[in-house]
């Protein structure tokens, strides 16, 4: 489903017990300098991440000062944090101005917070300008910090270069069946350098010859329940999505990949190693 460009005025795009996505909430705050913001998710653990501008963050008692330190997406790499399950945060701004990503996964078990900083983030680059694939991922909360997160995982994905399609080969994870494939419910919202430049959302269901195309532009959010879901830039455009995953039953994601394209799985430099970064 598409979740055309809107001002949220700081409300939940994505609410708690959403009926397409209940894995998953997402949240976009944008706030002036000396602003706060309080928030609080019950059954939900989730992740503060600047898309720009810098806050102060105060979680069970702690404090994380100048989280975020990017003028525009483009530039630098991002930071976060991780706020538990249900536990009460203030978020403040401390540069002229911010916009800020809360992104939640359903869970139950309660851990620590934690920052991360822009010297923890792996970036991982794959695909080429010739398959049309090339692109860079920024895990906020990947793999790495096994046994501090419970189901969410929430990355950065960029075209590299102007124009291209990512999610591909097209791929899917809407059904429980280990190892080949997990069930996480999933949210993107986009961005476009220029902000003028548009792409299409791909949704096709299992069995379907013919799915959805949505026209996606600058702060179109996508809610993706089941179905194959690659994605596309126009020529001439960078392309960016903020990615929140929410797992069923675990938290590492397996991808089970259209059959009809999975041969270009051996054909895309570098997929197989960002695949493995999810598992």
């Amino acid at each position: 489903m598409h979740i055309p460009p809107h001002d949220n005025h700081n409300q939940p795009i994505v609410d708690r017990n959403d009926d397409q996505v209940p894995l998953c909430y997402f949240n976009i705050v944008k706030l002036k300098k000396g602003e706060s913001f309080d928030y609080q998710v019950e059954g939900y653990e989730t992740c503060i991440a600047p898309a720009t501008g810098s806050v102060d963050v105060k979680v069970l008692g702690q404090s994380y000062a100048t989280v975020g330190k990017r003028n525009q997406l483009w530039e630098r790499d991002p930071e976060g944090v991780y706020v538990p399950v249900g536990a009460a945060a203030t978020i403040t701004c401390v540069s002229e101005q911010a916009e800020v990503f809360i992104a939640g996964a359903q869970h139950d078990e309660v851990y620590e917070p934690f920052v991360v900083r822009e010297s923890d983030i792996d970036p991982v680059q794959y695909g080429s300008d010739d398959t049309k694939t090339h692109r860079k991922i920024k895990h906020i909360l990947g793999l790495s910090n096994p046994g501090k997160v419970g189901k969410l995982l929430v990355s950065e994905l960029f075209t590299v270069g102007a124009g291209g399609w990512s999610g591909f080969p097209p791929h899917k994870h809407d059904t429980n069946h280990l190892p080949e494939e997990t069930r996480h419910d999933e949210v993107y919202n986009f961005r476009f350098n220029p902000e003028n430049g548009f792409g299409a959302q791909f949704l096709t269901q299992e069995g379907e010859d013919i799915g959805e195309v949505y026209h996606i532009k600058n702060n179109s959010t996508i809610k993706i329940e089941k179905g194959y879901h690659p994605c596309v830039a126009a020529p001439g455009y960078e392309m960016y999505y903020f990615t929140i995953l929410g797992g069923l039953s675990q938290r590492p994601l397996h991808q089970n990949f259209h059959p009809e394209h999975a041969y270009q799985l051996e054909t895309i430099p570098g997929i197989k190693d960002m695949i493995n970064k999810f598992k």
